[in-house]
């Protein structure tokens, strides 16, 4: 299975694009899925650019960590573009301070947040639904971490 993610890193982080190619990897290894490849667009910019998106697409004026703007009904079926996401580094930083703990493993939690709602998860549904999404996003980031992959 083959990701490519195409980055506009409008921060200019510094962050390797392999800390998203392998979290990409992850996740499709831990979902079923039929397709042979996809794209992801990924944006990493600040809290105001976040916050312009949040109220234009969801009508919510602050910023947030990660949004995502899926392309397809059903993704395990199509593949090609799967669609964007969204993060903002500022609010990453921020959360890694609080967490204590490195902004790679933050930033890996949020494109993996990201793109598990690509595929269709939407914690927003329900008490049950948003178990699934925050237990299967733990299992990969965690897996990640075990394997060396993020600090």
């Amino acid at each position: 299975m083959k990701t490519d993610i195409l980055i506009a890193d409008e921060m200019d982080s510094g962050l390797s694009p392999e800390l998203f190619q392998q979290a990409a990897e992850a996740v499709m290894a831990e979902l079923d899925t039929s397709f042979e490849e996809c794209e992801i667009s990924l944006m990493i910019c600040s809290d105001e650019e976040i916050k312009n998106l949040n109220k234009v697409y969801r009508e919510k004026d602050y910023a947030t960590d990660v949004l995502s703007f899926p392309m397809s009904e059903d993704p395990y079926e199509e593949g090609g573009m799967l669609g964007d996401i969204v993060i903002s580094l500022d609010t990453a930083k921020k959360q890694a301070a609080e967490a204590d703990i490195a902004l790679e493993r933050e930033i890996s939690f949020l494109f993996i947040h990201g793109l598990l709602h690509l595929m269709g998860f939407d914690h927003e549904l329900g008490e049950d639904e948003e178990k699934e999404m925050f237990d299967l996003q733990e299992e990969i980031l965690s897996n990640l971490v075990k394997a060396g992959k993020v600090a």
